[in-house]
Formats: C-alpha cells, structure tokens, sequence
C-alpha cells in the first residue's frame, strides 16, 4: 500500500514537473502601439513643407503700387454709363461697391481645429489680407459645437485691395469655374447687395495644388452703396460680372 501511495505521489509530481517543462503556453503576440508623438510629427512636418511653398516675396516689391484697373475703368466709363442710364442728377447717387466679404464656414474645425489655420492661410493668399476667425454664438449640441468654439474665417476688403481682388476674381478666377454657365441673377438679397458661391478654392491662381489638403468653398459678398437690386445689377454687369443670359460679357480695357 505505501508503494502505491509513493508511485501516486511520484507520478502527480512527475506531471507537474512535465507541467513545469513543458512551460506555459505562448502569449499572443499584441501589437505594437503607435505613439501619438509619431501623429504630431507627420503633422508638424506637412507644415512645414506647406510653409516653405507659401510665397515670400515676389518681384515687384519695390516698385510704386500702380492704381487699380477697375478703379479707373469705373471712374472712366461705368459712372457716365450709369449716369446715362438712370439718369442721375447727382454724382452722389451713382452706386459703387462699399466692400466685399469673403467668409468661409469649416464645420471640420469642430473635431480638428488645425484644418482652421489651413483655411487661414488659404485665404490669406487669396486676399492679400490676414482673416479674421469667427466663433460659434451659440452651442450646439447635435454638432458638437460649443459657444465661444472657431468654426470659420472671414475677410472684409476695402481700397484698392477691393478692387484689386475683383478685378482678379472676373478676369481670371471665375473663368476657371468648371462648367460655368454664368452667374445667377437671382442672388440679390432686395438691397443691392449681391452673393455668389463659390465650390472650390482652387479656381484662384493663388493656391498651389500641392499645399491643398482638403477641397472647401466660400462665400463672396458684394455690398454696394444702392439699395436698389436693378442698379447693383447693372454696376456689377458694368464691372465686368459675367451674368447667366448674357451673349456678350463686358470687356475691361486697361
């Protein structure tokens, strides 16, 4: 009976042993955790790259800033053809453009508040002029959005750089519009101020291909000193504006 009782004993030790040598079983292979200093370095990096492609200086530098060509063009031709046509006693009463308001929304800005500063310099390039970001009035909370959160940039143009931006805009950025067939008439908001659409921002010279990370819009804002959608639409036509039913846009000489 002893024998049995050591030869069990032996054995359940001899197990445990076979156990203990054969070791334990393999551990699954977890792996690797990417660390977020990785993340922040691409990021830092496409900065960096997109820095060195924005323009530092440009040829004319030095040079005496010419006057505006489409300042001329309306002081020459569009006043007497206004004039003409609405006959106004008063060189007051003849309309012109007060200002234009380039305003982008970046709803993105929510999540990832670096795609804000990418639209900053964007339209920085555009404008020749550094935007102002724009914060969220209220909070929304379906969207995520918080009072006081940047959601967007706009920029207020005034003086020659006003009309510098639509002279470029009409004669150079607008006929790179795909599929364009004109711009709506209908776009007046019933005081003489009109707005148009735009989808991309590539349609502006300004912007290399190779900065672009990401495809927006905008919204360009005309505001002019008549109140008077009839007037407005005219000046704007005058200007140069390539209106839908038009056969033949208006042609500035400068």
């Amino acid at each position: 009976m002893a024998n049995k009782q050591d030869n069990k004993k032996g054995g359940a030790k001899g197990g445990k042993g076979g156990a203990k040598a054969g070791g334990k079983s393999p551990a699954k292979s977890t792996p690797p955790k990417t660390s977020s200093k990785s993340s922040t370095k691409a990021s830092s990096g496409r900065g960096a790259e997109r820095k060195q492609l924005l323009p530092t200086e440009h040829g004319g530098a030095a040079l005496a800033v010419p006057a505006p060509r489409l300042r001329e063009h309306y002081k020459s031709t569009v006043r007497t053809r206004l004039t003409k046509q609405y006959g106004f006693g008063n060189p007051h009463e003849i309309p012109t453009i007060e200002k234009i308001v380039i305003n982008c929304g970046v709803g993105e800005a929510i999540r990832n508040s670096k795609v804000l500063d990418v639209v900053v310099d964007e339209l920085a390039l555009i404008t020749g002029q550094r935007p102002v970001r724009r914060k969220a009035k209220k909070s929304i909370a379906n969207f995520g959005q918080r009072e006081g959160q940047e959601i967007g940039a706009s920029v207020t143009l005034r003086g020659p750089r006003m009309w510098e931006f639509l002279d470029r805009l009409v004669t150079v950025a607008i006929p790179r519009i795909r599929d364009f067939r004109g711009l709506n008439t209908r776009a007046f908001d019933g005081r003489g101020n009109y707005t148009m659409g735009v989808k991309e921002q590539m349609i502006f010279p300004e912007i290399n291909y190779d900065m672009v990370d990401e495809i927006h819009g905008m919204d360009i804002t005309f505001v002019t000193t008549t109140n008077k959608d009839d007037q407005a639409l005219a000046l704007l036509r005058e200007l140069g504006m390539p209106f839908r039913g038009e056969e033949k846009p208006v042609i500035v000489h400068g």
